[in-house]
């Protein structure tokens, strides 16, 4: 994180699955298995909370052992980012503002495509990799719906940004309390139970629908 001389005037924190990017990763990754469909439905099933989101991603990465790791790059040239990305990204900078991202995907991909986008700051789980393929497991503490929420509230106290110019975008149900936390919780390309709970649901599929939004 650059060291700034002064607090950030706002946090603007995004999910990064189907918020950042149009992607699911973990699904990308599935499919170097031969398993993207059974992957992309247990994936559903966590976004509408309908199971424990810790169970059904160690039951996912499960079934991406064997994959090579030389997949990742091949992931990373599949990533679309969202429309208004770039747009929603410049506006928070020219108000003195961080962008974070915080997600139950994963550091191998977020690596490289979060300062590409100029994201600030991130954090995401971890793949274990052993012998140069991924061992089906994470490596560390799961990244869950109150991680995320714990993000949101750590780095707005670390950059000294008044918690009422907070903003939290999400579309899953592990994104709900970091969507509580904010000051101004978004659902964006969401899951019914977040859309009816987030303070304001943004219709399209476009970032910079939140411009307007920014104090």
């Amino acid at each position: 994180m650059t060291h700034r001389s002064s607090p950030a005037r706002l946090l603007v924190v995004l999910d990064a699955d189907s918020t950042l990017i149009r992607n699911e990763v973990i699904e990308l990754l599935a499919d170097e298995a031969g398993r993207g469909a059974e992957v992309a439905a247990a994936t559903e099933a966590a976004m509408r909370g309908e199971v424990d989101f810790a169970t059904s991603l160690r039951s996912r990465v499960a079934a991406l052992r064997g994959v090579p790791a030389s997949a990742f790059a091949r992931v990373i040239a599949r990533i679309e980012p969202t429309a208004g990305v770039t747009e929603l990204v410049e506006a928070v900078h020219e108000r003195d503002g961080v962008v974070a991202v915080v997600s139950g995907g994963f550091h191998e991909i977020l690596d490289d495509i979060a300062p590409r986008l100029g994201v600030d700051l991130w954090r995401a789980n971890r793949l274990a990799v052993r012998d140069g393929a991924l061992t089906g497991e994470v490596d560390g503490d799961i990244v869950d719906a109150e991680a995320k929420a714990q993000a949101l509230r750590g780095w707005a106290e670390e950059l000294g940004v008044d918690p009422r110019r907070t903003i939290a975008i999400g579309d899953g149900a592990n994104d709900l309390r970091m969507l509580a936390a904010a000051a101004l919780g978004l659902a964006f390309n969401a899951k019914p139970a977040v859309r009816a709970h987030a303070d304001l649901v943004i219709a399209r599929t476009d970032l910079r629908d939140v411009v307007p939004l920014l104090p």
